[in-house]
């Protein structure tokens, strides 16, 4: 997942971040762009007096390289749920025990995802969304799902794109095809796959840059992160749907590095992020979904009541959640270059 593409674009951050980690006792997050509320950061250090500095990354692949090249100095990221699961096997998180706070009786025992830290003795959950269409109904009709999506260039003439994501693009072709979105059969992999090269003649990109170019009427519609409802919230004419076929549930934890500087100020920030009050000022600005239950109820009657934002049970039934292929990333790795290469 690319959180860049979740907003759009980097906005501008409260708190900055450039060059090396400096600020020694202070604290140090590596974190997707614009993936926290600017404001929650500035109370954290009103309330501690911790300055706290900010790095962003655009994609988990892109922090782990980061991290396995040397950088040092971070104390807190917020991997994907396969991405923590990978993290732990390198021996890279610390455990911070931060199940064992009091605030944490607030999280959403569902949102314990991850099979390296079943009970969150090392991470905290953090939020979560869906990948689905958004879509401007005046050009497209109305759309619930992926065979509406693919068929809008030849009935409309309307331009789609889909992510530049390799995971989130041929996991569409596994939810159409019937099959799990962590599947490592190479047969299945092959045929979720061919379902995508089906559909590539129709696709005018693959792209994060979709709340510019639907907002400038260059595409119908777009694969894209619940989050981008922060701009689209207020616009009639966009509309966002989890397809009726199946789609993708994302989920970002917060993790303490076992080499980071500033350890027990991480813990500190994660005990603060146990608030609800705290925990609502992300789902506020952000547009995702908390793991924090008494967080959920207290966010606006627009979040609260929006189906897609806040999700019923039957909606988590169609979803799935990318785990560690292990070392069948490889074969995803060969059916991606094959449908980034075809003609």
């Amino acid at each position: 997942m690319n959180m860049l593409a979740k907003f759009g674009c980097a906005g501008v951050m409260a708190v900055s971040f450039a060059g090396a980690v400096q600020a020694e006792g202070g604290l140090n997050l590596y974190n997707w762009g614009d993936y926290i509320n600017p404001g929650i950061l500035k109370k954290f250090t009103e309330e501690t007096g911790i300055e706290v500095n900010l790095d962003t990354y655009s994609s988990n692949e892109e922090m782990l390289a980061k991290l396995q090249a040397g950088a040092t100095g971070y104390d807190i990221v917020f991997p994907s749920v396969h991405m923590q699961d990978i993290m732990s096997k390198l021996d890279l998180l610390l455990q911070t025990d931060i199940n064992q706070s009091a605030g944490f009786a607030n999280i959403d025992p569902l949102s314990l995802r991850a099979k390296s830290d079943p009970e969150g003795v090392f991470c905290l959950p953090y939020a979560f969304g869906t990948v689905g269409i958004y879509y401007k109904p005046e050009i497209t009709g109305e759309i619930t799902g992926w065979e509406d999506f693919f068929a809008i260039p030849e009935k409309t003439g309307g331009r789609i794109t889909l992510l530049d994501d390799m995971r989130e693009v041929l996991a569409i072709g596994h939810v159409m095809n019937g099959t799990s979105v962590n599947s490592v059969d190479p047969a299945e992999i092959t045929a979720a796959q061919d379902y995508v090269l089906k559909q590539r003649p129709n696709v005018s990109a693959f792209t994060y840059d979709v709340p510019g170019l639907i907002a400038t009427d260059d595409i119908a519609a777009a694969q894209y992160f619940i989050g981008m409802h922060v701009l689209t919230s207020n616009m009639e004419n966009v509309k966002y749907v989890i397809p009726k076929e199946g789609g993708t549930l994302y989920q970002e934890n917060m993790c303490v590095l076992k080499s980071a500087p500033n350890a027990e100020n991480a813990k500190a920030f994660m005990e603060f992020y146990l608030r609800p009050e705290i925990a609502a000022m992300n789902v506020e600005q952000q547009f995702n979904g908390t793991p924090n239950i008494p967080a959920r109820d207290l966010a606006s009657y627009y979040i609260r009541n929006n189906t897609n934002i806040t999700l019923p049970d039957e909606t988590y039934e169609r979803l799935q959640t990318f785990e560690d292929l292990g070392r069948g990333l490889r074969l995803y790795d060969r059916a991606w270059n094959t449908i980034r290469t075809a003609q």
